[in-house]
């Protein structure tokens, strides 16, 4: 499996961006966002059908995880960026299986790792 994560770069406080995670298949996805020194964290998912999603509290009003299955594509839109939001974005992607509800935040829930995306927001 596949995954190619684009749409990071340099913005500023109060800016959106969009993120997109294209899949070589059908999967549950997620975004997760590491800094250095820190453990990867949860940031949102969606399911596999786009039925549900989840989403971290300190993005949640603030992010739209979505998807597009006709290009096995997830995006990510971030609104109101702030600079705590600097991280490597990382998309990930889940076999389809009925225990993603239950391990949608950890990143021992996913089967495939797409390489990060950078996202520096400034002051």
């Amino acid at each position: 499996v596949q995954l190619q994560a684009s749409g990071g770069g340099l913005v500023q406080a109060g800016d959106s961006l969009r993120l997109s995670c294209a899949a070589s298949g059908r999967y549950h996805m997620g975004w997760f966002r590491q800094t250095p020194g820190k453990e990867r964290e949860f940031v949102a998912a969606i399911t596999s059908s786009g039925s549900k999603s989840y989403y971290t509290p300190f993005v949640k009003g603030r992010a739209t995880i979505s998807r597009d299955n006709s290009k096995y594509t997830a995006y990510l839109q971030m609104e109101r960026l702030r600079p705590e939001d600097t991280a490597v974005y990382y998309c990930a992607a889940a076999a389809p299986r009925s225990d993603f509800s239950g391990h949608y935040y950890e990143p021992r829930g996913y089967d495939y790792w797409g390489h990060g995306t950078q996202v520096t927001v400034s002051s």
